[in-house]
């Protein structure tokens, strides 16, 4: 693009590029985009290098995130998932599955997000109050103790394991009807 400018003569074309020729000089203008230049060949090999590293094997995907929602008691709840940042004895990174839990006036579901695992690499155990979630599969490895939010029957529990995502219903303990009679003296 030609520019005009003025100057002691009226008549002259003034190039943007012929200024920065002038001012900066051809050799430090050809510097700077050698540098920069280098630095995208750089980045690009270590991009192939990272690419190539994980479809052998070499180093796996980080997955962290978490999720957020509001309680049964209106209060926002944040729960983190993924890959914990220790890697075990057995090579495989132990990850957090995403985490719900659903409270209804009967019974407690909790719903685990588990893929790249078979149902029988998944081990379950509940209490009264927690849920204790263990996987591990050829190349994943999930832990989870979920505190249940109110008192359950451990012996009514039932799970199902389906495309990734793990299912346990809980049957909530039931208080005794009638109660005591207290004496007021």
């Amino acid at each position: 693009m030609v520019w005009r400018r003025r100057r002691r003569d009226w008549d002259e074309e003034w190039d943007i590029f012929d200024e920065l020729l002038e001012r900066f000089g051809i050799g430090d203008i050809e510097r700077m985009m050698k540098r920069r230049m280098s630095d995208i060949e750089d980045m690009i090999r270590n991009i192939e290098d990272i690419i190539r590293k994980s479809e052998t094997g070499e180093i796996k995907p980080i997955v962290w995130g978490f999720s957020m929602r509001i309680g049964p008691d209106g209060k926002p709840e944040i729960r983190e998932f993924g890959t914990k940042p220790t890697i075990k004895e057995t090579g495989i990174e132990e990850r957090k599955p995403l985490v719900d839990v659903i409270e209804t006036d009967n019974e407690v579901q909790v719903i685990a997000e588990m893929p790249g695992v078979d149902k029988d690499d998944i081990e379950v155990n509940a209490t009264e109050t927690t849920l204790e979630i263990r996987a591990e599969g050829e190349n994943r490895k999930y832990y989870e103790a979920v505190e249940l939010p109110a008192e359950v029957d451990p012996d009514s529990a039932k799970a199902r394991y389906n495309n990734g995502v793990l299912e346990v219903i809980l049957k909530k303990k039931t208080p005794k009807k009638g109660g005591k009679r207290i004496k007021i003296e």
